[in-house]
């Protein structure tokens, strides 16, 4: 079951491409922490097609795609021979890998927000399965090595183009469904949401947006403070007397009469 941007070759291409950069920075990943080659090309495919693996297994597409197709898997081994003898001269290359891992990630998770509909998915299940096509792979590599996942390390937008692209995808296709768009339509709409998650994650890496965290603040205000449960102080004997009280006690002595009359 094909969806629109599979049907044209430009974006198979970049398809392939991106692939091979996922596998590529999942094989530095693996060079960095000291393993071996085969560690190396398994942390490239699954960086590669890690996600399309999960999206495929929650689909019930059986047997997944990461396996299956075969011009994938060779790409993925192909980018761990690379890795293994050129990773001083792709580590240098840091742009460059950046601009063709935010290709991966808007491509991503346009086919896996797609196919995940096409398969029948709520637009709620399919954005979740678009962005699990566009990021779980990274997630499972780094799990699998035993680093903090990109998603929560890099600070720059990352998921939330993926989010967004995701959204648009679904809107899309609800058009095509309502007979608003035709299949020309939605593929250059398809591009359309690529471009824009593509912009969003370079823009965020070149000029350093990143999202607010936890509001700062410095004065605790919790329900349970006397300040904000001002009750009322009840005795409960306050009409008894009280053995330190002295006043009572002189207003029930009785008068001198020896003193004179006043007046």
């Amino acid at each position: 079951m094909q969806v629109a941007l599979e049907n044209n070759i430009v974006f198979v291409v970049i398809e392939y491409f991106a692939i091979l950069c996922w596998g590529l920075s999942g094989g530095l990943a693996a060079i960095r922490k000291g393993y071996d080659i085969f560690t190396i090309m398994l942390c490239g495919w699954l960086t590669a097609l890690g996600g399309g693996l999960v999206r495929d297994v929650m689909l019930g597409a059986l047997p997944p795609v990461g396996i299956t197709d075969k011009g994938f898997v060779l790409t993925t081994l192909f980018s761990g021979i690379i890795v293994v003898v050129a990773h001083p001269e792709i580590t240098k290359l840091k742009w460059t890998m950046t601009v063709i891992d935010a290709l991966g990630l808007g491509l991503f998770a346009v086919n896996g927000t797609a196919k995940a509909l096409a398969y029948g998915s709520s637009g709620m299940t399919a954005v979740f399965l678009g962005m699990f096509t566009a990021l779980a792979g990274g997630l499972i590599r780094d799990i699998f090595i035993g680093d903090v996942p990109m998603i929560i390390r890099d600070k720059h937008l990352y998921a939330v183009p993926s989010f967004i692209g995701c959204i648009l995808t679904v809107l899309v296709w609800r058009g095509v469904h309502y007979g608003w768009f035709d299949m020309c339509s939605e593929m250059l709409l398809d591009v359309l949401i690529v471009i824009i998650v593509v912009a969003l994650r370079l823009l965020s890496v070149g000029f350093n947006v990143t999202l607010p965290g936890a509001v700062e603040r410095h004065r605790v205000y919790l329900p349970s403070e006397s300040r904000y449960l001002k009750r009322p102080v009840i005795h409960p004997h306050a009409d008894a007397v009280d053995p330190g009280d002295t006043t009572k006690d002189e207003e029930d002595k009785p008068q001198d009469d020896s003193r004179p009359p006043q007046g």
